[in-house]
């Protein structure tokens, strides 16, 4: 059992109640298939519960068996430079299967990014930096693969692509009936 090794971090990327009790961070790699499951299941725990919870997300791209991982994560962090992070996150997992140099080039002028803006932060060692953070983050909280969720600081084990796996293993985790 792993405990995570980065509390919140104000770089984070993060939505629900701030206030709330219980805390669910995900390492998320954005080409990952599995991932790409978790996200409906993510949206809609953040639409029924999403005043009960703290989520952030945290970048943890696999880029050895996915090659558009890390250039997706770049993506979605140039677009947060805008304040387009969540927007950028739910457009790429919501195309998955399109992921290649030209579609992410094509959502961020969808975004209407401004484009000389998103390509200096897209090359930026600040937003390579919080990717690495984020991954480094993982690998130190015994992330071995996606999508690896903790709640409270604990890592959750019970998750087998289901809602209810989801919010069973939130409910045990955080000792908060959820």
């Amino acid at each position: 059992m792993s405990d995570l090794r980065l509390a919140l971090h104000p770089t984070d990327h993060q939505q629900g109640n701030l206030n709330a009790g219980i805390l669910l961070i995900e390492y998320a790699d954005y080409e990952c298939p599995y991932c790409g499951r978790a996200y409906p299941l993510l949206k809609r725990l953040l639409k029924e519960k999403g005043r009960e919870f703290h989520f952030v997300f945290r970048n943890f791209p696999l880029r050895e068996i996915h090659p558009f991982a890390y250039a997706s994560a770049i993506t979605a962090e140039a677009a947060g430079k805008q304040g387009k992070f969540w927007e950028m996150h739910d457009q790429i997992f919501e195309n998955q299967e399109k992921l290649n140099a030209d579609f992410l080039l094509s959502l961020s002028r969808r975004l209407d990014l401004n484009d000389a803006r998103f390509a200096k932060d897209s090359s930026s060692l600040e937003v390579k930096n919080k990717i690495d953070s984020d991954f480094e983050s993982g690998i130190r909280s015994g992330v071995n693969g996606t999508p690896s969720f903790f709640v409270n600081g604990m890592k959750l084990q019970t998750y087998n692509e289901t809602y209810e796996s989801l919010l069973h293993g939130i409910d045990q985790k955080s000792g908060i009936a959820f």
